[in-house]
């Protein structure tokens, strides 16, 4: 296996300004999320190139390829890669800036699918080196709930032939490029969508008492809102119930008839995520009708809990150990945030892990989902020799 280990890093090498151009490309045309329409055909064009037979098409912009090695039908892994972009303006000053004015690729979609191109070019320029089927999973819509991968879940990604095994990375800013980060277990929180329209009875400021003010209410609700975190079951994992939007349309001596709300609630227990649920309807509803007025509650459910599956996650440590050193692989602490790789580890045994991307002497340090944020290229030749070394130890294991 030291031999085979040693094949993927010579490859890595080699293969390493091809996906830089490849990563590149992509950053400079990336598209929201249902709308990846000539990212897949980019992609497609890629696997063909590398005489990867693949399918196009599911779930609109999803792509599936096949690399079949020795005795395919003996185990199937498969590597997945989400492509879709987020809705900001990109203020980098580089050559490959975002030429789609208000799109961009501010969480690392374009390293997750340009380093899995990479990996597959690796695994099919040695399929005769490993038993077994990876399959090549390049996901639209991640960033936009209820998420693309529940969608290509629904069309058959995993099966024909059937998954037995699911791994993913993501880009990770808090690590510097050369190492990565895994946890087993739970990882990262499931997500929903709050909105909350109050109603009452708007009108002049200087007439309290012919109003019903649903500023008012909206602010006691948000606040009682934060007691519901108290109820959770289980102290160990963490809840969050947070408001970041909030709308009233009067003005000074103008009373609106109603609010809007938004938020976000997260957790890692789907019965407390369903009684949480209820429990915010009742007391939002509650609260605006004592007040003489009416709250309208929509949950827009979204991804649930991520969960790494033990023996998954400690084999893909062991790998990344052998390969990158064992100072180069860092253990994680829970993540309030969410992925819709969720969908897959809920269904499948799989391990979704951190590439580190900063650079901190170039400079490289800001955070995902900001108008700023780029990656050491350097972390493109580990992503992509890493995801095949994991790959084919699972196959042979």
């Amino acid at each position: 296996m030291n031999n085979l280990k040693q094949k993927i890093k010579n490859l890595s090498a080699e293969y390493f300004h091809e996906i830089i151009e490849i990563r590149r490309h992509i950053h400079q045309y990336p598209e929201l999320s249902n709308q990846e329409y000539k990212t897949s055909d980019f992609i497609a064009s890629r696997l063909k190139k590398f005489g990867i037979p693949f399918k196009q098409g599911i779930f609109k912009t999803g792509i599936v390829g096949l690399i079949e090695g020795k005795n395919p039908c003996s185990k199937v892994v498969a590597l997945r890669a989400d492509i879709d972009a987020l809705p900001l303006i990109e203020k980098n000053d580089i050559e490959y800036k975002s030429k789609n004015e208000g799109v961009m690729h501010a969480c690392g979609h374009d390293v997750h699918t340009s380093s899995l191109l990479g990996t597959a070019k690796i695994l099919n320029e040695l399929k005769e080196h490993f038993r077994g089927t990876v399959k090549l999973i390049f996901q639209s819509a991640e960033e936009k709930i209820p998420g693309g991968a529940k969608f290509m879940i629904e069309e058959g990604v995993l099966e024909n032939p059937k998954v037995d095994i699911i791994i993913g990375q993501h880009v990770y800013p808090d690590l510097e490029a050369g190492k990565i980060g895994m946890k087993s277990g739970k990882y990262m929180a499931s997500t929903d969508e709050i909105t909350l329209t109050v109603k009452g009875n708007g009108g002049h400021a200087a007439m309290p008492d012919l109003i019903i003010n649903p500023l008012v209410i909206a602010s006691q609700i948000i606040i009682s809102m934060q007691q519901i975190i108290s109820l959770n079951p289980n102290k160990n994992t963490p809840t969050v119930l947070s408001f970041g939007r909030f709308i009233a349309n009067g003005t000074y001596n103008v009373i609106p008839h109603e609010v809007e709300i938004k938020g976000t609630f997260r957790a890692f227990d789907e019965k407390w995520r369903s009684k949480a649920h209820e429990q915010i309807k009742k007391t939002a509803k509650l609260i605006a009708e004592n007040a003489g007025g009416t709250c309208e509650v929509f949950i827009n459910k979204g991804y649930p809990f991520l969960i790494n599956d033990d023996v998954i996650t400690e084999n893909a440590y062991k790998s990344a150990v052998e390969y990158l050193g064992e100072e180069n692989v860092v253990d994680l602490d829970l993540r309030m945030t969410a992925e819709d790789f969720a969908y897959y580890s809920q269904i499948v045994p799989g391990c979704f892990y951190r590439l580190g991307t900063s650079n901190k002497t170039k400079g490289i340090t800001s955070n995902l989902h900001t108008h700023d944020f780029n990656v050491d290229e350097k972390s493109l030749e580990i992503g992509m020799g890493l995801m095949a070394w994991i790959a084919v130890n699972e196959l042979d294991a």
